[in-house]
């Protein structure tokens, strides 16, 4: 199984996806978490790089001519 947290309105910011990737790992230190999320409020990458750091093991990402917006953040920019 994975968790999947999907943020389709690209609307989830850094500090959030810090503080909820932070309590599932805590609870479920074993359960693997994908974040998904778009860079509709131009806070994706920052939003990915927390969740990350929170404990995240896969974030989507777009190639960077293709990132932006309504699209995921930037692969150029997270890695």
């Amino acid at each position: 199984h994975v968790l999947g947290i999907k943020d389709m309105a690209g609307l989830l910011k850094p500090a959030a996806a810090k503080l909820l990737v932070g309590a599932i790992r805590k609870e479920f230190p074993d359960l693997p978490i994908h974040v998904h999320t778009h860079d509709t409020a131009m806070t994706g990458v920052a939003t990915h790089l927390a969740a990350a750091e929170a404990g995240a093991d896969a974030v989507d990402c777009a190639m960077d001519s293709l990132s932006g917006t309504t699209s995921q953040p930037s692969l150029g920019a997270v890695v």
